[in-house]
């Protein structure tokens, strides 16, 4: 029976033996041992995610740092106008582009090539990058390319211009009143867009309709009196519209309200995309701050 058992004994100990060195020749072999679930799970996941904004990188790698301090910049940078707090310049993608001679995606390091060489001729260096220095200059720019003129029109440079012409056609005629050359200059921009087929406009929009043109000082005044707190009223203390030259123009959205999530749908219309490429070619440039406003400046 002793003897019974130390066989066993020995049998399992060759055994174990002999499976170790079969393992040891596989692996010298070339074999690999099977990995772990775990393991297997390590590899896949342990990867570097891709950033969530991707950006643009085609043929100026050198601006690629300064493309991506702009992915945060066009909706982060801080800044004041009008002695309020702004943020971003997402909402003005393509007065920028109009401004560089540039077509390309704002985020991309070909955009901020472009800029850099707006910046260099600007006298703001050349970093490529749109930061607030940079943009209060372009604002500096709009505003000084806005009409000079803040006189009042006299009776006989104004005309009274059709109902039809009117976002609202039920606006009373005094208020309908246009400074003679705008008018037609208006007309022709009108006509222009609608031959554009791009637009696909039809007899029935609202697009391109007059929402305001004409507004004597004296009315001025008296909307500052109802309405002393309305912002827009009290920034019009010495209105374009005084002139006859400034129209607002129905861009879509809430017709004038300058709250950032309606302006950020009129920028992307067609209509307002349509005026920033070719209101200038008719006389016409925009206060970029209000999309639907735009002053006839010849």
């Amino acid at each position: 029976m002793k003897n019974r058992k130390v066989h066993f004994v020995l049998i399992v100990a060759t055994l174990v033996v002999v499976g170790i060195a079969v393992s040891a020749a596989n692996l010298t072999s070339g074999g690999q041992a099977p990995r772990s679930k775990t393991e297997r799970t390590v590899k896949m996941t342990d990867r570097p995610r891709p950033t969530e904004t991707k950006v643009e990188t085609n043929s100026s790698p050198a601006f690629n740092a300064a493309a991506y301090q702009n992915v945060a910049l066009r909706d982060e940078v801080a800044w004041t106008f009008g002695g309020k707090q702004q943020r971003g310049w997402y909402l003005y993608d393509l007065l920028i582009g109009e401004t560089l001679n540039s077509k390309h995606d704002p985020l991309s390091n070909d955009f901020a090539a472009s800029l850099s060489k707006w910046q260099k001729k600007s006298g703001l260096g050349s970093s490529g990058v749109l930061d607030e220095n940079t943009l209060m200059a372009m604002i500096s720019q709009w505003q000084r390319n806005r009409l000079k003129i803040r006189t009042a029109a006299t009776q006989d440079q104004l005309m009274l211009a059709p109902t039809s012409d009117f976002y609202d056609p039920s606006r009373a005629p005094e208020l309908r009143q246009v400074e003679r050359k705008t008018y037609e200059a208006y007309k022709e921009m009108v006509a222009a867009a609608y031959a554009d087929p791009a637009l696909k406009l039809s007899s029935n929009d609202k697009y391109f309709k007059i929402i305001s043109s004409f507004r004597s000082p004296e009315y001025q005044a008296e909307l500052r009196r109802k309405s002393p707190n309305a912002g827009s009223a009290g920034l019009a203390v010495n209105s374009p519209h005084f002139t006859g030259r400034a129209l607002d123009i129905y861009v879509g959205g809430d017709p004038v309200d300058t709250k950032d999530a309606n302006r950020a749908i009129q920028v992307n219309t067609p209509a307002y995309r349509w005026l920033v490429r070719n209101a200038e070619r008719f006389g016409f440039r925009p206060y970029f701050y209000e999309p639907w406003h735009w002053e006839y400046v010849k």
